[in-house]
This record gives structure tokens, sequence and C-alpha cells, in this order.
């Protein structure tokens, strides 16, 4: 896997400012769904977590070519983890982060709309919740998806994309580089990340302190 190419000057400063707000805004929606502690299962900092960088990685598949246009996301499936879950585009506010999905419904995933397509060149990014204040939420178990994993997004005229997960991560909120979680690692390729939050629990100011991150790359498709 090659590595993320590093912009340089004011477009490098503009990407990391548009992730850092991304990634504020996912804390501050865990800080308010949760209350009194996670149902328990959520991935921790320096805890083992399935599908880190380079475990089975000779035993995924090559990458697919992007797919034409960029119909919008409406579902996504995950059987390693038993998640069958709508897709609902989220907007991209002022300043540049995107809105996770209502905080009514943490059974839906949402999509950063003002980004890439999943299929489409470069990096789509999929949020949901881990837990609600009394239960598992739809990427409770987002980090037990082992490497080699199947992630099926239906598209809104019916094909299906299928991505192949690669690397499974969390990562503290204070050692966060917005190119390496968000930015593409193949230059020119379809690729998705999942997104949900992990680390440690802070029960007083009732927030998590990290985020799990999924990475995957287009591996196969079908025609609507």
């Amino acid at each position: 896997m090659t590595g993320v190419p590093r912009a340089s000057g004011p477009g490098r400063l503009l990407s990391v400012v548009v992730w850092t707000v991304l990634l504020l805004a996912l804390w501050l929606w865990g800080r308010e769904l949760t209350d009194g502690g996670p149902p328990g299962g959520v991935p921790e900092s320096g805890a083992p977590v399935a599908g880190r960088a380079g475990e089975g990685a000779a035993a995924l598949p090559g990458p697919a070519e992007p797919l034409a246009g960029a119909p919008a996301p409406r579902l996504v499936e995950i059987d390693a983890i038993g998640v069958r879950a709508d897709i609902v585009e989220r907007a991209v506010d002022a300043s540049g982060g995107a809105e996770p999905p209502p905080f009514e419904t943490p059974d839906v995933v949402g999509w950063d709309a003002g980004g890439p397509a999943p299929g489409a060149a470069g990096a789509a990014v999929l949020v949901g919740h881990v837990d609600t204040a009394t239960e598992p939420a739809v990427f409770h178990a987002l980090g037990d998806v082992p490497p080699g994993s199947a992630v099926r997004v239906t598209r809104a005229d019916g094909s299906v994309a299928e991505f192949t997960v690669s690397e499974v991560e969390v990562v503290e909120h204070g050692a966060f580089d917005a190119e390496h979680v968000y930015g593409p690692r193949r230059a020119g390729a379809a690729e998705l990340r999942l997104i949900t939050c992990g680390g440690t629990f802070d029960h007083e100011r009732r927030s998590y302190s990290a985020n799990v991150v999924v990475s995957a790359y287009l591996t196969r498709s079908a025609a609507a």
C-alpha cells in the first residue's frame, strides 16, 4: 500500500482543518449519545483490535478500478459483524465538517456527501453510532471486523460496490493525523472509511477518547 499523499501550504492546512472539524463533530456526537458508560465491547486504545495493519495482508485481493458515475449510497452490509443498515446523506456544514446521523436513529449510517461516493475514486466516508445511553448501535462491533471481510454498498442506481477490509485502527484524538485517516491510500483507487467512537470512555465527561477507523478498498462490483 502506498503512503498517503501529503499536500503542502494552504491546501494541506485546509485539509487538516476540515477533517479536524469532522473529528470534533464525532467526539461531541459520542458525548451527547452516551450516559453512564458504554454497554461494553467498545475497542479501547492499546487493546488488541482485529485486523490491524499488516495482518492477513498476503491474502487480500487486488483492487478493482473505480466505478463510473457517483450515485449516492443507500445500504451497507458487513456480514462479519451482522450489519445491514440504511445510509443517509449528511450535509457538510459551514465549517467543513460532516454532520453525524440523527441522534434518534442509531441504527442508520451517515455518508459524508461532501466527499466521494462509495465506488468512485477517492476515500468515501461512512460514520455510525457505537452505542446509545442504553444499548449498542449500528457500528458497536466495528472494531471486530477482520481484514479480508467484505463490505457491500448498494448505490442509488441499484449497483453494488464491494470493498475488502484492509486495516482497523483505534485513533486517539490527541494523535490524530487527518491525512492518514481520511486521505486516499492508493492514488486513483476507490476506497472506503467506516468510522465510529472508540478508545477509553470518560465517565465524567461522557465521551470517548478515540475513533475506530476501518479502511477498505474496492475489489468487485455488480451492475444494477
